[in-house]
């Protein structure tokens, strides 16, 4: 009888060991979180597509998801064979991931393009959901049908401005999922009245809130006494639109922070301004706060932490140690331990120079890593200008002798502009790195770009205000005064009105578009005016309101993005204009460096791999592959030796891949998929690299045969 008993024992283990490696398994063949995994590793360990046959790679299916002009940043999910991604006016689909077919469509009745990078899954038995968010509202999907959950919220969402003073755009980046808790981000506006960036839970099932946790702290907070006594009050964002990482074994949700608001100017929140610009590491139960760094100190330089960080396991002294690489928009990687928050290479805090302007008062000191060394240049000098011809290295000569160039942390000045390098858009940018187990290597995609930033002072407000009165103060911190913008990040407004419709302008404003936050808080004839500038030159006078001060007032503002680019539209500076790095975080060195990206123009010319501006982030595969788009010019995917970095295969998609590519299998094929789309309305200054409005998925995969030949995980 013992005998029996301890047979149906060891039975019942076996059966609990195979269900728990069945399920491992099958979720190996999976995406089904954003960047691959909840630490956001971006790493598969499939390996199918491998060195040997990836230069076999033919398109398996596409799918056409530009419903509107607009732009695609969606890191697709897999799971349970279904592939769950966003159209460009931020419908949720659901596909047949092995061919691409269309099985639902959710709309949900708001407007939006594009700019959604990512969605949510959780499953508990048969309830199985995907959440969303659409402008001001979190959605649950029914993962089978595409219908709203009901029990979810009201009606299937919950209200993300419920409880947030001033006006927030939604999620930046999909939640985080801790067992049954949404842990959510907030993407605020850049500019004041913005709402604050509060990081909240809510249950999964209900909609209900659990925890928050404020990232402006509140009176008797740690961290309240770096800010004004009443800065929670009145200063907004320093919330989290790049998105979370989670360690499920520790309980542990990594939170990236923005800067406050506004991005330039911080007369009115005095101190280091906790816990804008940060890691801040939060018990994912509670939310409370474990422990934190801030990579820069009262930020004036728009250098939010761009990425969710990368949980990654590293050797030191012969031991494994579990630790969190996050990088930044300087272009350096920060490595902590995971529980402590110790550094794992040391930090050194250095003096910068004090700001000129009345009122504001920078931070003594920055801390910087010793190691890695950065993974974008640092400081640009005259010897580092173009020399594309004879004639575009004079001009660029002669402009930048009328700039300040110092480095890191110059604070911005009222009387002359200061070089950005790297840019406003990083180094590092919202795509993240990659991590591979087996090498330790970090894999990181850098912008070498080049941007100007001053201040102006603000005019006083009349009784009447102007279109383009409107235009400068809403808009023009952005896409600048003279409507210019910085392409292809930030759209020219020039010739607006041959290429869309009044209506369609209303919209996006009032919506918001891509990187470009709702406006819906202005007043309908404030909008009206300013389309009415945009679209035609003319200059319609409204009534201003009166308003008392306000806190958030401040004596000057950015006088807008600007990047440092040549006579005929290239950078300014000497290539590389985007590159594509290893780096070792055993040792802190680089295993290699190569420029990503080129102009076909260019190259035509014979100036090839010069690096280009590039959006979205790499993946890693144990069949030895790095696999990444985000180049803007090319529209290429690519895929690279892990070791070495040499080019092993390379494509041109439809449209700029600027999103993160998933991999996963489904009947035993390999699939890698990406996310492209053009966008019709940008364009650079010159006009003469305008993309074409679009938007589609692509997935590769091996030939049928090549699949079932090769594939070692059968």
């Amino acid at each position: 009888m013992k005998n029996i008993q301890i047979g149906f024992l060891l039975a019942g283990c076996l059966a609990v060991v195979s269900a728990v490696y069945s399920q491992s398994a099958k979720e190996a063949t999976e995406w089904r979180v954003y960047n691959g995994s909840p630490g956001g590793s971006h790493y598969s360990s499939l390996k199918q597509i491998n060195q040997s046959n990836v230069g076999q790679l033919q398109v398996a299916w596409t799918y056409d998801a530009g419903d509107v002009p607009g732009t695609l940043e969606t890191n697709p999910i897999v799971v349970n064979g279904v592939l769950y991604g966003n159209t460009t006016s931020q419908k949720v689909f659901a596909l047949n991931a092995a061919t691409g077919k269309e099985i639902w469509i959710f709309p949900t009745g708001e407007g939006g393009r594009g700019g959604n990078r990512g969605l949510a899954y959780w499953g508990s038995g048969s309830d199985q959901r995907i959440f969303e968010s659409f402008g001001r509202y979190l959605y649950a999907i029914d993962a089978n049908t595409g219908k709203r959950v009901a029990s979810f919220g009201t009606n299937g969402r919950i209200d993300l401005q419920e409880g947030l003073r001033g006006d927030t755009t939604g999620l930046g980046a999909p939640a985080a999922i801790y067992k049954d808790l949404l842990i959510t981000g907030n993407r605020a506006g850049e500019t004041s009245p913005a709402s604050p960036g509060d990081i909240r839970a809510y249950d999964a099932r209900t909609g209900k809130l659990r925890w928050v946790f404020h990232t402006i702290p509140h009176p008797g907070e740690f961290g309240y006494d770096t800010w004004p006594k009443d800065a929670w009050t009145y200063i907004g964002n320093a919330g989290d639109w790049m998105g979370m990482s989670l360690d499920e074994k520790h309980g542990i949700v990594f939170v990236p922070t923005a800067n406050a608001d506004d991005a330039y100017v911080g007369t009115n929140r005095l101190g280091d301004n906790l816990f804008a610009t940060s890691l801040v590491a939060l018990n994912a139960e509670t939310g409370e706060r474990i422990w934190h760094f801030q990579t820069v100190k009262h930020d004036l330089w728009d250098r939010d932490v761009p990425a969710p960080p990368t949980l990654v396991t590293v050797k030191r002294d012969g031991k494994d140690v579990e630790a969190v690489a996050q990088i930044t928009k300087t272009g350096h990687v920060f490595l902590f331990e995971r529980t402590t928050g110790k550094p794992l290479f040391p930090i050194e805090y250095r003096r910068y120079p004090a700001s000129t302007v009345p009122g504001e008062v920078t931070s003594e000191t920055q801390g910087l890593p010793t190691k890695p060394a950065p993974f974008a240049r640092q400081l640009l000098t005259e010897d580092m200008l173009t020399n594309r011809t004879p004639e575009a290295h004079q001009a660029a000569v002669a402009r930048f002798r009328q700039f300040r160039s110092e480095g890191q942390f110059i604070p911005p000045s009222v009387s002359k502009e200061t070089i950005m390098f790297p840019g406003m858009d990083g180094g590092g940018e919202w795509g993240g790195a990659a991590f591979d187990p087996e090498t330790g290597l970090l894999y990181v995609n850098s912008n070498e770009m080049a941007w100007l930033y001053a201040l102006v002072k603000v005019p006083p407000r009349g009784q009447e205000i102007s279109g383009r009165e409107l235009y400068v103060e809403e808009c023009g911190s952005c896409h600048r005064e003279d409507r210019t913008g910085a392409p292809p990040q930030i759209p020219s407004l020039i010739g607006l009105g041959d290429r869309m419709q009044p209506t369609d302008v209303r919209s996006m404003i009032f919506y918001g578009s891509g990187r470009m936050p709702s406006f819906a808080t202005l007043p309908a004839e404030y909008i009206n005016a300013i389309v009415q500038y945009v679209t035609s030159g003319q200059e319609a006078v409204v009534a201003a309101p009166v308003r008392p001060p306000s806190p958030t007032d401040t004596p000057f503002r950015s006088a807008g993005y600007l990047k440092f680019l040549d006579i005929d539209g290239y950078p300014a500076i000497s290539p590389p204009w985007g590159t594509l790095n290893a780096i070792n975080l055993n040792t802190g060195d680089y295993a290699w460096k190569i420029p990503l990206g080129e102009y076909p123009e260019l190259a035509e010319k014979g100036m090839k791999n010069t690096g280009t501006e590039n959006y979205g982030g790499p993946i890693v595969t144990a069949g030895g592959l790095v696999f990444i788009a985000a180049t803007n010019y090319d529209k290429k995917l690519r895929a690279f030796d892990k070791k070495t970095g040499k080019l092993l295969w390379e494509t041109t998609l439809p449209f700029p891949g600027n999103a993160t590519p998933a991999t996963y299998e489904v009947d035993g094929r390999q699939f890698i998929v990406i996310a492209t789309s053009g966008n019709g309305i940008l364009h650079n200054q010159r006009n003469i690299r305008g993309r074409q409005a679009g938007a589609s998925y692509v997935a590769f995969a091996l030939p049928t045969a090549a699949a079932t030949k090769k594939n070692p995980q059968k």
